[in-house]
């Protein structure tokens, strides 16, 4: 499995996106707002070019503002464009502002657990079943 890797650091933000077989995952940390949200949109549209599968991981966001909604609007609208079935994972802070802005629950949602793409490969996923190996099992 090939993995391509990118970062872009805005003033508030980070963001990163790691793409592979199964599709292209990315991360936003840090505070999204109107002085960076139109910046996490074009990340996202450039980095979808190829990929039919898109997680927006904003698990590590701590803020957003009513920009970055209309930015997760907008990214809704790009992946539509081109195809490609997208989710994000929210932080505590991205679900309070979808319980807001979006009630109906228009944007899609996933979980880390059920999102493939969010499950360890490689030696991640190696160090993670080695760590199960060793709890004991009931008697």
């Amino acid at each position: 499995m090939s993995v391509a890797q990118s970062w872009q650091r805005s003033r508030t933000a980070q963001f990163s996106a790691r793409s592979s077989s199964l599709g292209t995952v990315i991360t936003a940390q840090g505070e999204l707002d109107a002085a960076n949200a139109d910046q996490l949109a074009a990340y996202v549209q450039r980095s979808i070019k190829h990929s039919g599968r898109v997680v927006l991981d904003l698990r590590g966001l701590d803020f957003i503002g009513t920009a970055g909604f209309s930015a997760l609007h907008r990214i809704n609208v790009v992946c539509s464009a081109v195809q490609a079935r997208w989710a994000m994972t929210p932080s505590p802070a991205v679900s309070r502002l979808l319980r807001v802005c979006d009630p109906d629950g228009t944007l899609p949602v996933t979980t880390p657990r059920a999102e493939p793409l969010l499950q360890p490969t490689g030696a991640r996923a190696q160090r993670s079943l080695t760590l199960l190996q060793l709890v004991a099992q009931p008697r």
